[in-house]
């Protein structure tokens, strides 16, 4: 069968449908899509007679369905795709047959190589037009409502498709091609199947694994039979470049192709052809990067030694500017080092590529990109985990994890923080890492050490041989044989004499050679030449002259054998010491080397330790970071830690305490799930034995606790109470303890009480249940012996008191006790026994026993009033008493006298202090008990009288009840509303004129209040000051009245007292004050803020507190004054500054407070009559300026501090308003604000300091990249900083116009040595305290008048800058003076408030 045509494999499908040239194949026809259904049923009829040869017939058919693939119908395409399936496995199954046969013609392998070409090219145009139907039908269709399509059928098909194909390439086809390579086309057309099916996104879904393999296979045959590694490695980086689903697929063929069909070539050929792309386009095609990077990292995961063998080819990408590429090569040696290059037999060279990897996974620890440094921690954890790391990079990577805790990225911190976990929980050298533990053992086997190297020098000294110390010992040996033929000197006598015998006389001459006299020892062996001669070592001389002979006879001496065996001197006279006293060598030296191991491995461990130490402090900062992963990796942290011993691992358990009341469920739950690991899952056996170790642990955590830690473990210990726990042998211990059933110490029985008042708060029946042992045994006859106990005892009890507010739907009345209960008779018995009685724990106990009257008692005001009876009868005993002394001439000093009468110190301190409880828990009790009291039963009447009406209604009429419904809820609210109004207002008339009047007890006291805080000269004592200005506060809570009247002289004492005990006071006072009279205190608002200028650094603390509570509650209006919370950002003491950053951090949440805060700050603290220094004033500002964080805020920012420029004064204003822009980070907008408003700093640039902060701005904006406009724009604006600068001022006002801006004045210097901020004088004149008036209009009509008066006829128009958009405007007023107005009127700006007083 003679043909006239050849079929060749087009590039397109056009191609066939042109004549390209004679001899080849040209579709005559395309045919219609009515014709096709008919034809295929013609091509089936022609294959069952002739077979696959059939196409070469039919071809025109199977082309025209895929010229008009998409207008097809279902049924056509999946009857094309049937018949071309069973034509090419008939084809298939009978080409091993046609190729064997040796006698096929030309013609016939003509056409059966034709035949194959158009099967094959029409079975994978089928293939392709298929996955191109399938990708288009997955994005658009949804998936949940797919029915059964072509797209499901064709996935069916696939596999058995591919394996087709694979079958047919395991063929020997090159006879079809005369013997020779089968054409590259066919090659590519077979495998470019394979790729189309690759290209398919949901490919590397788990459903597709069989898909995949088939694939894999079918590319595989094509490597190995048809040298297919070139196209394919061009066509893998192709799609790894554009589909990143790609990479894990790729991956996991290459490694099967590697390890079963052992083409390990193609990964070398893979990875050189990905190290070749050009770094900077793989750069700006960031998707491409990301497939190569996930290629190498899964690559090197499943075949790592072969990755290994080329790694060099992929080092050059760790210096490019992909990060992704960098970590996906560092991943590579990370696998290398766990999977190939660990043990310990790694020979010499693996081992030095072993250090090479890790040397280079260390220096990108401190990668500049972020996401490098993350990976790389990540990648030491896993090394860490798997105990790879060589003990000799131990150190230096843990060196390097606890650096990175101070990492901008708080993901780089978050895995530093795992990685450190990790050293812990698999560290090689201890369950326990205390560093005096470890500082012990260290130092005693040092010193065993040091001793071994000494003994170990000692026996190494005969390594110098005998000749090579005569070596060195000749020449003056020579020197000293030569003087012997010389005349003697005068007076050198010869008193040495041989001996009688040979040996005494071998043992003088060699003791002589020890001591290095050489003349001696030859002159004495010149005699014993002569006196035995012929007799050894003297007779054996063969030398011409004497002198030989003697130089001879004394070198044989030396470094032959000799008798001599007592030598004290290794080296000399054959060099020895007894064999049998020495230690071996070989033993000694491997002591030796074993020693040096445990001293290195003793101190690695206690390096390790120290290390650990030092991140303990880092770690315990950052449980208060905003990233909650960072805080929870912190707890885990301290979790892990405290399991290894490590003392300082308290402070972070007892740190993280507070995050129980984190609003984030996260970080709570973390809190309560490290206490349960570390208290609550002891590995004891007992249960007893589980409840002491629980007690002792929470009992270290209480040692020197402070009130806030004991409320945080109390919320803790309530949670697992709640949720049982805790359990009852632990309760039964801490009763134990309490009652002295078992030995324990004061300490012990105060920390169990304190216990069970935690735990009661979760369960009230603990204490409920045991009311008569705890009053008993804690308020005992002894009570006086231990007033903390029975303080404890007190607060244990409180926890029995109910919520003064009810739950809503609830209306059970309070938890209270009979006025005559035996609790209220001891403990009225108890403070009025220790009233008279001096010690410093009574006021204490007293508070708490006030209190816990008032809230347990019926009738607590008779008890307290028959306490003050008791106790005022006490104080007026001891006053008769001290009136029948008053002629005793030697007057205690502790004894407070105002020249008619006197008492000891103590009872009046004692006395001040309980009428200023008694009065602020009288307020408590009225405002929240009582007033609870009577709305519940306010709320109890109405719903009975509302149960009735509703009742006789539904009787009356039951329809019509719909429409009326909410008008009746709401008329009852109002009339609640209502009700609740006349209770307070009843209350409020109870304090206003009864608390206070003559007939109540208060009145009798007060005066002896106001009398000791009107005398600090009589009344010196500083504790007695302090209680009488605590009780001052307390009694001005009871009325407005009584308030007003004293508030001068409490800001007064305030100011003046030179205690700080008396100060703190007072602010605290003036706090509360603040919270009930808001309006009485506003006023005195800035004596308040005065108080955080403090000298002393206590009372600052305490100011910051409370300003902090007041502010954040919204009790006082935050104005231009906060800037002196802000001051204390740079206070020297630590907590201090931790008060104003957690000021600030809180005010960040409540909306844009700070950014409306900002103008002011900056205006009062670049002012350098403030006395802030300008770095300090700088460190202010990076930490305010790091809660700007929206980009509008920004941007308006930065218009506001151009604008501040024109009312700038001094050049340090200027530099303060420049460093402030560099805070921000620069947006598009904001870079276009700053053009807008050049002219408002121009004329400033020629200042170094404002030029350098302006082009740090700009540097920091090109770095973080943007489009080409914004490029030109901020070198534009570049250009003009540089020229403003380069001509200086007056070039400047000519490129501007801008005139008529003051001249800067130089800063006010401070003298050297000056703080940071100005003490506030505690020697203020009277006027200072003045009462200042309510806010009103004529405060601030009289100070426009004042100003009228002084400006001259012909004035500017006021220019008028608010901070604060909602403040009033008494509030905040600003004028610029005449000679400040800028002569170009800008758009609103900001200048500092100014109270007008």
């Amino acid at each position: 069968m003679a043909m006239d045509w050849e079929f060749h494999l087009p590039l397109t499908h056009s191609d066939l449908l042109r004549n390209s040239g004679p001899g080849r194949y040209v579709v005559q026809e395309v045919m219609s899509i009515r014709e096709l259904q008919p034809a295929l049923t013609a091509f089936r009829t022609a294959f069952r007679a002739r077979g696959a040869l059939a196409v070469l017939q039919h071809f025109d058919t199977l082309y025209s369905l895929l010229h008009q693939f998409k207008a097809v119908g279902t049924a056509v395409k999946e009857d094309a795709l049937e018949l071309m399936m069973c034509v090419v496995s008939h084809h298939s199954n009978e080409l091993p047959a046609i190729l064997g046969d040796s006698g096929l013609s030309h013609a016939d392998r003509a056409a059966h190589l034709n035949a194959l070409k158009m099967n094959c090219y029409l079975l994978t145009g089928l293939v392709d037009a298929f996955e191109m139907e399938v990708c288009k039908s997955d994005l658009v269709e949804n998936k949940k409502n797919r029915t059964k399509t072509s797209g499901s059928l064709w996935e069916e098909d696939r596999e058995p498709l591919l394996q087709l194909l694979t079958q047919l390439l395991q063929l020997d086809l090159r006879q079809l091609w005369g013997g020779l390579v089968v054409e590259e086309e066919f090659i590519s057309l077979m495998t470019g199947s394979c790729y189309r099916v690759l290209e398919n996104s949901s490919i590397g879904l788990q459903r597709y694994r069989a898909t995949r393999e088939a694939v894999t296979h079918l590319l595989a045959a094509a490597l190995l039979r048809y040298d297919h590694m070139f196209s394919a490695t061009l066509k893998i980086t192709q799609m790894l470049q554009h589909f990143e689903h790609v990479a894990p697929v790729f991956a996991q063929a290459v490694s099967l192709w590697a390890t079963e069909y052992g083409l390990k070539s193609l990964v070398g050929e893979l990875l050189r052809e990905i190290s070749q792309k050009c770094p900077q386009d793989v750069t700006r095609d960031a998707s491409g990067m990301k497939g190569y990077a996930t290629f190498i990292t899964e690559l090197s995961e499943q075949i790592p030694a072969l990755v290994l063998s080329n790694m060099s080819v992929l080092l050059r990408h760790l210096d490019g500017e992909s990060y992704m590429m960098r970590n996906a090569v560092l991943t590579a040696m990370a696998e290398v080092l766990l999977q190939v290059l660990n043990g310990d037999q790694l020979e010499e060279a693996a081992r030095g590529t072993r250090d090479q990897f890790l040397n280079m996974l260390q220096a990108h620890v401190c990668d500049i990109n972020s996401f490098v440094r993350s990976r790389v921690l990540q990648l030491f954890t896993r090394i860490v985990q798997r105990k790879v790391l060589p003990l000799a990079h131990f150190q230096s990577v843990v060196s390097l994890a606890v650096g990175r805790l101070k990492d901008k990225s708080v993901v780089v911190v978050k895995n530093a923080i795992q990685l450190l976990s990790a050293f812990l929980s698999n560290n090689p050298f201890s369950c326990k890492l205390n560093c005096t533990d470890l500082a012990e053992p260290l130092k005693k086997e040092v010193q065993k050490l040091q001793e071994m190297r000494d003994r170990s020098r000692s026996t190494a000294a005969p390594v110098i041989t005998p000749e090579e110390e005569w070596e060195a010992m000749l020449p003056e040996v020579k020197a000293a044989i030569q003087q012997l033929f010389q005349p003697p000197q005068e007076g050198e006598e010869e008193v040495l004499e041989v001996k009688e015998t040979v040996e005494s006389t071998l043992e003088q001459i060699s003791g002589l050679l020890r001591k290095l006299d050489y003349k001696s020892a030859a002159r004495l062996t010149q005699k014993a030449l002569c006196r035995f001669q012929g007799k050894e070592p003297f007779s054996g001389t063969t030398e011409e002259n004497e002198e030989a002979a003697i130089l001879s006879v004394l070198e044989r001496l030396y470094t032959g054998p000799c008798p001599d065996e007592n030598s004290e001197d290794p080296p000399a006279i054959n060099g020895s010491l007894k064999t049998d006293e020495v230690v071996p060598e070989e033993q000694l030296q491997t002591g030796l080397v074993k020693q040096e191991m445990l001293v290195q491995y003793l101190q690695d461990a206690y390096n390790f330790s120290l290390k650990i130490t030092e991140a303990l402090s880092l770690i315990s900062k950052l449980m208060y970071e905003n990233c909650v992963s960072v805080v929870q990796e912190a707890i885990d942290f301290f979790v892990t830690v405290s399991k290894f011993g490590v003392p300082q691992a308290l402070l972070g358990v007892r740190r993280m305490l507070p995050l129980i009341w984190s609003k984030e469920p996260g970080i709570k739950e973390a809190v309560l799930n490290a206490y349960r690991q570390l208290y609550l899952s002891p590995s004891r056996d007992s249960e007893r034995a589980k409840a002491q170790g629980l007690v002792h642990s929470l009992s270290l955590i209480m040692v020197d606790a402070s009130l806030g830690t004991i409320q945080c473990l109390e919320e803790i210990l309530s949670e697992f109470v709640q949720k049982d726990e805790i359990k009852p042998a632990v309760i039964q211990l801490l009763w134990e303890q309490f009652t002295e059933k078992s030995s324990c110490s004061p300490l012990e029985r105060r920390t169990a009480v304190m216990l069970l008042g935690m735990m009661a708060r979760g369960k009230p029946e603990i204490i409920g249940s045991n009311l008569d042992i705890l009053v008993t045994a804690g308020l005992s006859e002894k009570v006086c012996e231990d007033y903390r106990l029975a303080q404890e005892v007190c607060s244990a009890i409180s926890k029995l008191a109910s919520s003064p507010k009810p739950a809503l739907g609830k209306s059970n009345p309070p938890f209270r006790l009979p006025q005559n209960h035996m609790l209220f008779s001891c403990l009225s018995e108890t403070v009025s026994k220790g009233f008279a009685q001096p010690s410093g724990h009574w006021i204490p106990f007293m508070e708490a026993a006030v209190k816990l009257i008032y809230q347990l008692a019926e009738g607590a005001e008779e008890i307290c009033a028959h306490i003050l009876q008791a106790c005022s009868q006490q104080a007026l005993e001891k006053l008769q008493e001290s009136d029948e002394q008053k002629a005793d001439p030697g007057a205690s000093p502790s004894r407070v006298s105002d020249g008619a009468c006197s008492l000891p110190t103590f009872l009046l301190m004692h006395l001040v202090s309980l009428v200023g409880q008694v009065a602020l828990q009288e307020v408590v009790y009225l405002e929240v008990s009582v007033s609870a009291e009577l709305r519940r039963r306010r709320i109890l009447g109405d719903e009975q009288k509302a149960k009735k009406h509703s009742d006789n209604s539904t009787k009356k009429q039951r329809p019509r009840s719909t429409g009326n419904e909410t008008t009746m809820e709401e008329e009852l609210d109002l009339v609640g509303a209502s009700a609740d109004d006349t209770e307070a207002e009843l209350i409020r008339s109870i304090c206003e004129t009864e608390l206070l009047d003559g007939n109540h007890l208060f009145s009798a006291f007060v005066p002896l209040v106001l009398k000791i805080c009107n005398n600090p000269g009589i009344y010196s004592d500083s504790a007695l000051s302090a209680a009488a200005a605590l009780a001052l506060g307390k009694v001005c809570m009871i009325s407005s009245e009584f308030c007003d009247s004293h508030l001068r002289l409490l800001f007064t004492m305030m100011e003046k007292s030179a205690l700080p005990s008396v100060r703190s006071n007072l602010i605290i006072a003036a706090g509360d004050l603040a919270i009930r009279f808001p309006n009485l205190v506003d006023p005195w608002t800035s004596h308040l803020y005065a108080r955080l200028r403090d000298p002393c650094p206590s009372v600052r603390q305490t100011a910051g507190l409370v300003m902090t509570h007041l502010i954040l509650k919204d009790m006082v209006k935050v104005k231009g004054q906060v800037s002196e919370m802000a001051t204390l950002l740079i206070d020297p003491e630590e907590a201090i500054m931790g008060v104003a950053q957690n000021f600030f951090s809180e005010l960040s949440n409540k909306g844009n407070a700070i950014y409306n805060l900002l103008p002011d700050i900056i205006s009062h603290l670049s002012d350098p009559n403030r006395g802030i220094e300008e770095e300090s004033f700088h460190n202010i500002m990076r930490h305010l300026f790091s809660y700007i964080t929206k980009d509008k805020q920004t941007e308006s920012l930065v218009e506001k501090l151009c604008q501040r420029f024109r009312t700038a004064r001094t050049e340090r204003q200027y530099r303060d308003l420049s460093r402030c822009l560099t805070l921000l980070p620069l947006s598009e907008r904001g870079l276009h604000k700053l053009q807008d408003n050049f002219d408002c700093f121009a004329d400033k640039l020629q200042d170094t300091a404002v030029y350098s902060c302006f082009q740090t701005v700009l540097l920091r904006f090109r770095r973080a990249g943007g489009k080409p406009e914004t490029k030109a724009l901020a070198e534009e604006l570049e250009q003009k900083l540089s020229a403003c600068h380069n001509r200086g001022q007056d070039s400047a006002e000519t490129c501007q116009e801008v005139h008529g801006t003051p001249m800067p004045e130089p800063a006010k210097r401070k003298p050297t040595g000056s703080s940071h901020r100005q003490p506030l004088s505690t020697a203020n004149s009277d006027e200072d305290f003045v009462t200042p008036h309510s806010r009103s209009l004529r405060h601030y009509k009289s100070n426009r008048s004042k100003r009228s008066q002084k400006r001259p006829p012909t004035k500017k128009a006021i220019v008028t800058f608010s901070s604060d958009e909602n403040s009033s405007e008494d509030d905040m007023l600003a004028e610029l003076k005449e000679e400040e107005t800028p002569t170009k009127t800008t758009p609103i700006t900001r200048s500092s408030a100014r109270r007008l007083r």
